[in-house]
């Protein structure tokens, strides 16, 4: 009798290992996304201190308090806009810059690696738009998720 339920005890804590194991191996793709294309200005935490802010003419915002500047709204649509290019940021210059590259522009044939969990997504056509919208959007819910109350 204590032999099997030391075996069950066994068993829950094997299973809850890997289940703990798969979860830790899930990235978060959104964070993953703006530690790569936009920590450098805004800081990894995204409060405006990163290692590049200090060279720039206008202080990068912190992107933590986007809602509270907005009412307790995340401005979705204001954020995709920045990100995508429509709307024009004067400290991020153009979109042929850099600091943008062709990470946000769908194009024909994408010059940079891509995660392949990106083309999976991006339905039987491998669309490069796809692509790229799912990086925005991912983006925009780790923007949105990290907000201050």
């Amino acid at each position: 009798m204590v032999k099997s339920a030391v075996k069950c005890l066994i068993i829950a804590g094997l299973t809850a290992g890997f289940a703990a194991a798969a979860q830790a191996e899930d990235p978060d793709v959104g964070k993953s996304e703006f530690q790569s294309s936009c920590a450098s200005c805004h800081g990894a935490d995204a409060r405006g201190k990163g290692p590049v802010g200090d060279l720039l003419k206008v202080p990068p915002p912190d992107l933590t308090v986007l809602a509270k500047n907005n009412n307790g709204v995340f401005p979705t649509n204001a954020v995709y806009e920045t990100i995508d290019g429509s709307k024009a940021v004067p400290a991020h210059g153009t979109r042929d810059m850099p600091i943008w590259g062709e990470r946000f522009n769908p194009v024909v044939n994408l010059p940079h690696y891509v995660d392949p969990s990106y083309w999976q997504k991006a339905g039987p056509e491998q669309s490069p738009e796809v692509v790229v919208r799912k990086r925005i959007l991912a983006v925009i819910d780790y923007l949105g998720r990290i907000q201050q109350k």
